[in-house]
């Protein structure tokens, strides 16, 4: 596509949205819980169909050096496909909040006042990668009763163009409008350009994807964005706390998987307990050949564990986001130095303290600045799936709006609401 078509065409994209948006905001609840156990039944019919256009993806991306952990974000495996059909049932047997009407108060003058939740109305989602995404935005979309617009990456072009044909198709069976979710067809980046800068069209931009992405429209868009730059997550190890499920924790929140945003990027241990805790910790990391970038207090600690990767730790070590097997470590005094290092280095995504001293649990929770804070749990739970939202848009960082894994409310807005009986202003 030449700049005209592709600026006529993301512009038709937009007011075919903005239609759809307006049908879409007052469709019933029953209408919009048809589409989503239609999809779910459709990702579930066509999982085979699904993998063939994947592993042109996939072929595609080894071919052009694409490194593994980010090939792994392609896949769409039987496990992930039935993950977002589960999303979907879980969205349909959610309570719709569209028309709810909250806080309802009697004034003086005799008029009540309450809010209203309502659809935002059209919300244009860039992302890279992962094509479950797709099914996703899409899903939460028609819960929600936006339309929404999705640009996914260049590199899952064919998994995307075959979800999103699945989810036009669950909308007619529906019989709601095919235009409520549109995926943006080419993959020229005119086209991103030309959708962050259309706010007659488009209400809210969502980036999901790497820093660069995510920078780029925060600055060059014309419309609101919800974000988040970075995933530095961190896992304290308090004094006092349960060595045993310290491990076990501190290990799965960077091993489980070492792509996501989520995974811990920064093992904090209070200098009480490192002597016993570290060395049991870089035993497991040691033999999943995770490299630990310690401070000195710490590589002196972790010096006896056999084939063991220690790097000594710079500056930038504390605020890096790895998103591979390595992993800063540093002893601290105790909660406050804890607190503080996080407050300073952590992106603000989320942050976790396992401890059995409940006022430093309350503490961390109260203190810590970050949008999803834990006790005894790993930071691979701040995901909208596992906090119940049936599906995830993004992570927000920000503090407006929405703040944390946005799901369904995050993709509503309030407006005021007024009952009266004749009364007039004096």
């Amino acid at each position: 596509m030449n700049a005209l078509n592709v600026t006529e065409y993301t512009h038709t994209l937009g007011l075919q949205a903005k239609t759809a948006s307006a049908l879409m905001a007052r469709a019933p609840a029953a209408i919009k819980n048809k589409a989503l156990k239609a999809l779910a039944r459709l990702l579930r019919e066509s999982t085979a169909a699904l993998q063939i256009d994947n592993a042109r993806d996939l072929e595609r991306a080894r071919a052009a050096g694409l490194a593994e952990p980010m090939v792994d974000r392609l896949q769409l495996s039987p496990k992930v496909l039935e993950t977002c059909a589960q999303g979907c049932e879980q969205l349909a047997a959610m309570p719709d909040v569209i028309g709810e009407i909250m806080g309802m108060k009697q004034q003086p003058s005799g008029i009540r006042v309450g809010q209203m939740r309502v659809p935002i109305g059209v919300f244009g989602m860039i992302y890279e990668s992962r094509p479950n995404v797709t099914i996703e935005a899409a899903s939460l979309s028609i819960k929600s009763g936006n339309a929404c617009i999705l640009r996914g990456g260049s590199e899952a072009i064919e998994s995307n163009k075959a979800l999103a044909r699945l989810v036009q198709q669950a909308l007619a069976e529906a019989g709601l409008p095919q235009d409520a979710v549109q995926l943006v067809q080419t993959t020229d980046r005119e086209a991103v350009g030309q959708l962050i800068a259309m706010p007659q069209y488009v209400d809210v931009i969502i980036p999901r994807g790497g820093k660069g992405l995510i920078e780029r429209i925060s600055r060059d868009a014309k419309v609101p964005v919800i974000k988040h730059l970075d995933g530095n997550c961190h896992t304290y190890v308090d004094d006092p706390c349960d060595i045993a499920m310290a491990v076990k924790v501190a290990d799965n929140a960077k091993t489980s998987k070492y792509s996501p945003c989520n995974a811990s990027e920064g093992l904090l241990v209070a200098r009480g307990v490192a002597a016993e805790f570290l060395p049991q910790i870089g035993a497991i990391y040691a033999a999943k050949g995770v490299e630990m970038r310690g401070c000195p207090e710490s590589l002196a600690l972790l010096q006896s564990v056999q084939g063991a990767q220690l790097v000594a730790a710079t500056e930038q070590d504390w605020s890096e986001e790895y998103l591979a097997p390595i992993i800063s470590v540093k002893v601290v005094a105790d909660v406050d130095e804890a607190i503080a290092h996080i407050n300073r280095y952590s992106s603000h995504h989320t942050d976790a303290i396992l401890t059995t001293n409940h006022l430093h649990a309350q503490r961390f929770l109260r203190e810590v600045d970050s949008a999803s804070v834990m006790v005894n749990a790993s930071t691979r739970f701040a995901d909208g799936f596992e906090f119940g939202l049936g599906a995830e848009i993004g992570i927000s960082t920000d503090k407006f709006h929405a703040r944390g894994p946005v799901g369904l409310e995050g993709l509503t807005s309030l407006k005021y609401v007024v009952l009266g009986e004749g009364e007039v202003r004096v």
